[in-house]
């Protein structure tokens, strides 16, 4: 599987993201719905988007009981989405049955991954806020094996981590990773941060850029940007 890039497409609403669809002269895509616009318009702009011919990654986070987080996965199953994801915070068997809900009928399912530490999250807030003790690597590498033990696809990780969960994990465990920032450019509320051409370099296997494409002057030249540097090279 090759390297890509994901677009971060957290906006309010459905005009605002079929907008911004429109400034990339009809090429296909891939991006991804968060919680926000999920839940401002629901499973119709899925469908929408995905008519237009662009690749979804839904990143709704599920964390639940077991059973609660199977049949919603089951639910999204029926969506015509290529990944999606939960927190692997919510154990071994939480990621097993997410898994059993996400399986069509007919064997086919998109990604699942599992997100580790939200790239908001420091040493210091995880050892205050969540009482973890660990060092941050310890535990993402951690999640990351109980995500592989669940038959998950990958993680969600810092691309600062990304080598290293494939050390751990092996190359064919995806690595998808949020906190990617062009050299020089603002970090916003991301802890932990590194360009498209360093996250190359680090493993990642996709990146997932958001306000570096969505906020600029020109959406499409900032898109082909990340592609030039973290695909392309």
């Amino acid at each position: 599987m090759g390297k890509d890039v994901i677009i971060a497409c957290d906006f309010s609403g459905k005009d605002e993201v079929l907008n911004f669809l429109d400034r990339f002269d009809k090429e296909s895509l891939f991006v991804k719905i968060g919680m926000e616009l999920y839940y401002a318009e629901g499973p119709d702009i899925v469908r929408e988007i995905k008519a237009r011919g662009h690749r979804i990654f839904l990143d709704l986070k599920l964390h639940d009981i077991p059973n609660t987080v199977k049949k919603a996965m089951a639910v999204l199953s029926r969506l015509d989405i290529d990944m999606c994801n939960l927190h692997a915070a919510g154990t071994v068997p939480m990621m097993e049955a997410a898994l059993e809900g996400l399986t069509r009928p007919d064997g086919t399912r998109p990604l699942l991954i599992a997100v580790t530490q939200l790239t908001s999250t420091n040493q210091e807030r995880m050892t205050s806020d969540l009482m973890i003790d660990r060092p941050i690597d310890t535990v993402v590498m951690h999640y990351a094996l109980c995500a592989k033990t669940a038959g998950l696809d990958g993680v969600v990780c810092s691309p600062l981590e990304a080598e290293k969960v494939h050390s751990v994990c092996g190359k064919g465990f995806l690595t998808v990773t949020p906190g990617v920032r062009f050299e020089g450019g603002d970090v916003g509320d991301q802890k932990r941060v590194t360009t498209p051409k360093r996250a190359k370099e680090l493993g990642s296997d996709y990146i997932v850029v958001g306000r570096p494409i969505t906020a600029a002057e020109d959406p499409a030249k900032a898109y082909r940007r990340c592609v030039a540097e973290f695909v392309d090279q």
